[in-house]
């Protein structure tokens, strides 16, 4: 598969997206389901699960792919931890707001990269 994460990032860049839009509208094709409906998925996940308070809306976009992909939990929960593990290892939070530097103003990642790097992590679990 020839990777889109740079898409998805620029997505998230241009600001009409929120991080898990930006990933599961950049893979609707690949999870079986319109752009449309991609967006109306990941609406509640603007900055983070919870405003800022739980995961990375990026992460729970590759994970809303991955159910929609695979549709196996188990496989799915497997993958997920895969990519949770990979992107706490490169960025050091898995929480949106750790990685904003909210609390302690040290900004760990960017949105637009926690997309990017969100989607290079799914695309290793996604099939060729």
């Amino acid at each position: 598969m020839e990777t889109r994460k740079n898409i998805a990032a620029e997505k998230k860049r241009c600001g009409n997206y929120n991080c898990a839009q930006a990933i599961i509208h950049t893979y609707a094709d690949i999870a079986g389901i319109d752009e449309q409906m991609a967006m109306n998925m990941a609406n509640a996940f603007g900055s983070g699960m919870g405003n800022m308070e739980g995961t990375c809306g990026a992460i729970v976009g590759a994970g809303l792919v991955l159910g929609l992909v695979n549709k196996d939990k188990a496989k799915s929960m497997k993958q997920m931890r895969q990519i949770m593990s990979e992107f706490q290892k490169r960025n050091g939070a898995t929480q949106c707001k750790l990685l904003k530097g909210v609390g302690t103003g040290v900004v760990l990642r960017e949105c637009h990269d926690c997309v990017a790097d969100a989607a290079e992590f799914l695309e290793q679990q996604l099939p060729n």
